[in-house]
C-alpha cells in the first residue's frame, strides 16, 4: 500500500528497514506510551501483517504512524502518532483515511482506537476524525511472560 495525496503526506506500509526509525519516532511523537516496544516486536507485527503499520512521510521523513490491525473480525487502531512539527496539517487524517480504506477492503464495519485518558490532544484529533469515546467498557490488561517476546 502506497499513496500520495496532492499536498498531503505519502502513506506507505512499514518495512523491516523502518523498524529502528519507527521506534525512535515513537519516543518523540507518541506521548504517554508505555515504552515497552522492541525492535523484535515491531518486526513480528510487520511479518504477521505487512500492511498493518502505516507510515506517513513528508519530504522523505516520518511525519506520522498508525497501526491498523485487523484480527479477522474487528478493526483496531494503535499508535496514531504525528510529529509535533507536523500536527494539524492533515497527517493524522491521511493515516486514518488509509486505515479505514484497509478495513473496508476486509469488510470491517467499525474501528476502535485505544487512547489514553490523559492524552487530551489525541482526544481532539480523534473527535475531529469522527470517533467518539465509548464509556460503557474498559480495557483489561495482564502482562504476559516475556519468554516468547
Amino acid at each position: 500500500m502506497a499513496e500520495q495525496g496532492r499536498s498531503g503526506p505519502h502513506i506507505r506500509t512499514a518495512a523491516d528497514e523502518d523498524v529502528d526509525a519507527v521506534l525512535t519516532f515513537w519516543l518523540r511523537a507518541a506521548e504517554g506510551t508505555d515504552r515497552h516496544d522492541t525492535a523484535a516486536g515491531v518486526r513480528r507485527l510487520i511479518e504477521r501483517d505487512p500492511d498493518a503499520l502505516l507510515i506517513a512521510e513528508l519530504d522523505g521523513r516520518i511525519a506520522g504512524t498508525l497501526i491498523a490491525g485487523w484480527d479477522g473480525w474487528r478493526c483496531h487502531l494503535y499508535r496514531l502518532a504525528v510529529d509535533p512539527a507536523h500536527r494539524r496539517q492533515g497527517v493524522a487524517r491521511a493515516l486514518l483515511d488509509a486505515a479505514e480504506r484497509r478495513f473496508a477492503e476486509f469488510g470491517g464495519t467499525r474501528a476502535d482506537a485505544m487512547v489514553l485518558h490523559a492524552n487530551t490532544l489525541a482526544h481532539q484529533a480523534w473527535t475531529a476524525a469522527g470517533y467518539t469515546r465509548q464509556d460503557d467498557c474498559a480495557r483489561w490488561v495482564k502482562p504476559l511472560p516475556t519468554g516468547g517476546a
